[in-house]
């Protein structure tokens, strides 16, 4: 096995360890050392667009990005000063004059994005430069993404996620300078695009220009309680948050720390929580009495299936029966399935899904 090679370097006056081949930026936080990012989102390749995670280098003239500058044997860094704080500072007040986002419904709603916890960290503001704003609030009708292009940024977080993590490719940088936008092929909707609706783009985002449309209107950040729990829909345990209000479940975020999708849902996972409190969901279990659907306890539907099962067994034998598993549930699910047609009804007829 090869020996993971060591890499020695200087942050701030402080001697640090990390693993040969990393950032600046990873060889910093691996060290608990916090360099401000907006167009960084780990899980695609670093664009060094922003230029917020500028650093000072001993014996380099000009300040390096922090993200896409590797992390050297010796090297002598510094994160925090008066210059690059001036310069952070100035990079936000370009960002805002151009995206004034006083009124941010993701502050709002969800909780403080990305651009505004560090606008109010290095006291930017509006005003201070003038130029086009990016773009205006989409007319997109698919029902699961808010688009309000008039607060992107255009740190293309969106768009690398979309073609380098997901593969999806639905959204992609478009138009030149004043012009620049982000579109889907052929300014069409999402609906009309090779969108799968994961909801990732609106993870990455540091503003308010993507949102969770079914989340909007729901309740203030102020009032929300995260619960942390398992996606009910597959047997891959995807790790998400539901988002409370008013003891009602309003949308869900993906859970970063789940080893089974790191922050990965897909559109059902992300999107299809409102069915928790729809009026036509069934809250108990129904029995058919002279023709009619009917209200019944647990212990009358249990019942009537043995019963059911009983006489079809005894009239047409346990070969009458096939059970059929999902590859989606859990490996616990699918083995008491088996268990109960070989050892109750006494059939081998058993399948899967997986296998077609």
């Amino acid at each position: 096995m090869l020996k993971e090679m060591i890499l020695k370097a200087v942050i701030n006056g402080r001697e640090i360890e990390t693993s040969s081949g990393k950032t600046i930026l990873e060889g910093a936080r691996d060290s608990g050392v916090d360099i401000p990012t907006l167009c960084f989102d780990s899980r695609v390749k670093a664009s060094a667009s922003c230029r917020l995670c500028s650093v000072n280098v001993k014996g380099r003239r000009l300040p390096v990005a922090a993200c896409a500058q590797k992390l050297e044997p010796g090297m002598e860094i510094t994160t925090n000063s008066s210059d690059l704080d001036s310069m952070r500072k100035t990079i936000l007040d370009l960002v805002v004059s151009e995206n004034p986002t006083a009124e941010c419904l993701r502050c709002e709603e969800i909780g403080t994005c990305e651009l505004h916890a560090l606008t109010k960290r290095y006291g930017a503001k509006p005003g201070r430069f003038h130029g086009a704003l990016s773009g205006e609030t989409s007319k997109d009708t698919n029902p699961f993404i808010f688009r309000d292009y008039s607060q992107c940024i255009l740190c293309y977080r969106c768009t690398a996620v979309c073609g380098e993590l997901e593969q999806a490719h639905a959204i992609v940088p478009a138009g030149r300078g004043f012009g620049s936008r982000i579109a889907a092929a052929f300014d069409s909707g999402l609906l009309e695009s090779s969108c799968t609706f994961c909801g990732q783009c609106i993870q990455t985002c540091p503003t308010g220009a993507l949102m969770d449309r079914k989340m909007l209107g729901q309740a203030k950040a102020s009032e929300v309680t995260k619960v942390k729990t398992v996606c009910p829909y597959c047997g891959t345990g995807c790790g998400l948050n539901l988002h409370v209000a008013k003891n009602k479940v309003i949308g869900t975020t993906p859970d970063w720390d789940s080893p089974a999708g790191e922050g990965s849902l897909c559109v059902k996972g992300q999107f299809a929580t409102d069915f928790i409190n729809s009026k036509d969901r069934l809250e108990t279990p129904l029995i058919r009495r002279n023709g009619v659907l009917t209200k019944a306890t647990w212990d009358e539907a249990y019942d009537l299936i043995a019963e059911k099962f009983t006489q079809i067994k005894e009239e047409s034998g346990p070969n009458s029966f096939t059970f059929w598993t999902s590859a989606r549930a859990t490996t616990e699910s699918n083995y008491i399935m088996q268990k109960f047609a070989r050892a109750v009804i006494g059939t081998n007829n058993v399948d899967n899904c997986s296998r077609t």
